[in-house]
């Protein structure tokens, strides 16, 4: 069905693999509309949990195919708007995925790869990672990736990374937040494996509705509108089949059904 991604399934975690290793998985526009229409995949398939976003090769994604990015440069401004919208669409379908996703990033994770990783809910990097908002480099801007990484990273850092393009290393993206662990190659998957066993433990509905709240109450005051829009939010999901029962199991010292 794709010609440039794999889909690796085991039990209830889903991999999608980015699979042009040539050219260290830099995208164009098939790999834009493949990783979309996995990601639409995977969040439709209920024996799905979790999904994991890596690259096959050496590096996870140098970004951006140079040879894409010229054809662009010769498009119409209509073209070129279209052209943009795909992207950016592909980045907030896997941002907005209703289970956990989570960036497996080893070597290069460049411009977009950047953006990828950011897009995820999590990301673990090998200790060779390096990243990078390189776009001025090419007298362009990391727009589409920007909601993302600045969601991670935070204005500040950006305003220094967007503007000077710098490499940053693994340990760098660790303390700014960008990646949430660190480990060599060697460990990537079994490091992931844990927080894997850990997110398995949780309620799906409950999962999903966390990744909700947070978009709702991030970056808002906290007052009274907010206070009852939390309060609305934990009403409704106590009232759920899979809160009644994961409360039950607790008691009941048995596991909750979606175990």
């Amino acid at each position: 069905m794709y010609q440039t991604l794999e889909i690796e399934r085991a039990g209830k975690v889903a991999t999608i693999w980015m699979n042009r290793p040539a050219v260290f998985n830099a995208f164009d526009e098939q790999l834009i509309a493949e990783l979309a229409a996995a990601c639409k995949e995977l969040d439709a398939d209920d024996s799905v949990r979790i999904v994991i976003l890596g690259g096959r090769g050496k590096h996870f994604s140098a970004g951006a195919d140079l040879n894409w990015m010229k054809r662009a440069s010769q498009f119409t401004h209509e073209q070129n708007v279209e052209d943009a919208r795909k992207f950016a669409g592909m980045l907030r379908t896997l941002a907005e995925m209703g289970k956990p996703t989570i960036a497996r990033v080893q070597g290069a994770a460049l411009g977009g790869g950047t953006g990828l990783t950011a897009a995820c809910d999590m990301a673990v990097a090998s200790d060779d990672a390096a990243f990078s908002t390189s776009e001025v480099k090419f007298g362009i801007i990391p727009s589409a990736i920007s909601p993302y990484v600045l969601r991670a990273i935070g204005p500040r850092h950006a305003l220094r990374y967007f503007q000077s393009a710098e490499r940053i290393s693994a340990q760098r993206a660790l303390a700014i937040g960008l990646v949430g662990e660190v480990v060599s190659r060697d460990e990537l998957d079994s490091c992931i494996a844990g927080i894997v066993d850990a997110l398995l433990a949780g309620g799906p509905q409950a999962q999903k509705a966390a990744k909700d709240l947070i978009a709702a109450v991030h970056g808002q005051p906290i007052d009274e509108i907010i206070s009852e829009e939390t309060a609305q939010r934990i009403a409704r999901q106590r009232a759920t089949d899979e809160a009644k029962d994961g409360i039950a199991a607790f008691l009941d010292k048995r596991p909750p059904a979606w175990l």
